[in-house]
C-alpha cells in the first residue's frame, strides 16, 4: 500500500499512539479536579502548550476539537470581540471551507468580506496588505494551500498589515504550514491529524494582549475560551506528534524533483503547483483522463492519492479557478501529498501507474 494523501490525512506516528496508550492509563484523570489525577492530566496539558508556544511564539494555546472548530471560534470570536472597531474583513478566494463558509456567515451578520484571488495579484500578500484599511478588522489567510501547496509568507503579511492598521487581527489557518513553514499571527489555527497525531484534536494560538469571545460555553474551562472536559489523551498525543515530526524540505524536494521528471516524460501533464509551492504538495492535471478515473485506477494498485480536498468531494474545485487553472485541467487534477515517511519508490510505484492509467483511459 502507498499512501500519498497526507494533505487529506496522516497516518500517526508511533510516539503518538504511545503517548495517548499512556495517558489513557495513567491520565485519565479529569484536569479541573483538585486531586492528584487531575493534577497529573493538568501536567500533561501544560506540556502540550508548552511544546506548541516554542514553535509558534508569546501567548496562549487552546485546545479545539480540530481545525475547523480552531477557525471557527478564532474568526467568530475575533469579529464578535472587535466589531466595533470596523466592519470590513479581507480574505483570499482560496481558503478552506471552515474559514470560507465563516466568512458567508459573517457577511450575513453585516460584514464586508473582501476575498483576494492569486491569479489577479503578482505580489499577493502586497495586495493583501493593500486591501486594509482603518476599517479591517481581521485578516485571514492561509499559510499554506491545501490543494496545490502554494504558500503564503504570512510573516511578511503579518508586518505589513500590522504596519497598515495596528489594530487588525491576522488570523492564519496554519494546518497545512505548522511545522513546515515560518509562521507569525494573533491567532493561528492547527490540526492534529496532519501532522501525524490523530483526528479529533487541534489547537488555536491566541497572541499575547488578544481577546476573542468563546464560541462554547460551559464550564469555563480554559480560561473560558473554549468550555468542555479537555481530552487528555489526545493532547498528550498532539504533544508527541509535534517533538517527533521529522519531515524536511530536503527530503520533499528530492522526491518533488523525481516525480516532475518523471510526469515530464509521460507527456501530455499539466503542472498545477508553480514555483511558490511546498515540495510536499503536488498538483498536477493528466490530459484526457478524468480526476475520478485515474484516481480509482490507481487505487487497483493501492496506490492512494486525491482529486482534491477531501473535504470537497465530488466538487469541481473553486480553489483551482482562483489560481487560473481552466475548469478543463481542473476536472483532470491529481493531488498527491507527501510525508516524512514517503520514498522513492512510492513515487516510482505512482509514476509506473499513471502511465498504466493513460495507456488504458486517456482519449
Amino acid at each position: 500500500m502507498i499512501y500519498l494523501d497526507s494533505a487529506a490525512t496522516t497516518k500517526p506516528c508511533r510516539e503518538a499512539a504511545d503517548a495517548i496508550q499512556q495517558a489513557m492509563e495513567n491520565s485519565f484523570g479529569n484536569a479541573s479536579s483538585l486531586h492528584g489525577m487531575g493534577i497529573r492530566s493538568e501536567k500533561v496539558i501544560a506540556s502540550a502548550k508548552k511544546t506548541l508556544l516554542a514553535k509558534l511564539g508569546d501567548g496562549d494555546i487552546i485546545f479545539t476539537s480540530g481545525a475547523t472548530e480552531s477557525n471557527n471560534t478564532a474568526l467568530l470570536g475575533a469579529a464578535e470581540t472587535y466589531k466595533r472597531s470596523g466592519d470590513r474583513i479581507v480574505t483570499t478566494a482560496i481558503e478552506h471551507p471552515s474559514v470560507a463558509n465563516v466568512m458567508n456567515k459573517l457577511e450575513e451578520r453585516g460584514f464586508h468580506v473582501e476575498r483576494l484571488a492569486p491569479r489577479d495579484h503578482p505580489d499577493f500578500i502586497q495586495a493583501l496588505a493593500d486591501a486594509v484599511d482603518e476599517k479591517t478588522v481581521i485578516v485571514s489567510c492561509m499559510a499554506v494551500n491545501n490543494e496545490t501547496g502554494f504558500a503564503n509568507d504570512v510573516k511578511r503579511l503579518y508586518r505589513l498589515v500590522k504596519r497598515k492598521n495596528p489594530k487588525t487581527i491576522v488570523h492564519i489557518d496554519a494546518v497545512q504550514g505548522f511545522l513546515k513553514v515560518p509562521l507569525d499571527g494573533d491567532l493561528i489555527s492547527i490540526s492534529g491529524h496532519k501532522i501525524h497525531s490523530c483526528k479529533g484534536i487541534g489547537a488555536l494560538y491566541i497572541r499575547k494582549g488578544v481577546r476573542i469571545a468563546p464560541l462554547l460555553l460551559g464550564g469555563g474551562q480554559q480560561k473560558n475560551l473554549r468550555s468542555g472536559t479537555e481530552p487528555v489523551e489526545l493532547i498528550a498525543g498532539l504533544d508527541a506528534a509535534v517533538r517527533a515530526y521529522h519531515g524536511t524540505a530536503e527530503h520533499f524536494g528530492a522526491l518533488k524533483a523525481r516525480l516532475l521528471e518523471g510526469l515530464s516524460a509521460l507527456g501530455g501533464i499539466t503542472i498545477n503547483s508553480g514555483e511558490n509551492c511546498l515540495p510536499n504538495i503536488v498538483n498536477f492535471s493528466v490530459e484526457g483522463v478524468r480526476s475520478e478515473i485515474m484516481l480509482h485506477s490507481l487505487e487497483e494498485r493501492e496506490i492512494y492519492v486525491s482529486s482534491g480536498s477531501a473535504c470537497s468531494r465530488g466538487k469541481t474545485s473553486g480553489v483551482l479557478a482562483a489560481f487560473g487553472i481552466p475548469d478543463k485541467l481542473a476536472d483532470s487534477a491529481i493531488r498527491v501529498s507527501m510525508c516524512a515517511d514517503t520514498s522513492e519508490a512510492d513515487i516510482d510505484a505512482l509514476l509506473d501507474g499513471i502511465k498504466a492509467g493513460i495507456a488504458r483511459f486517456r482519449r
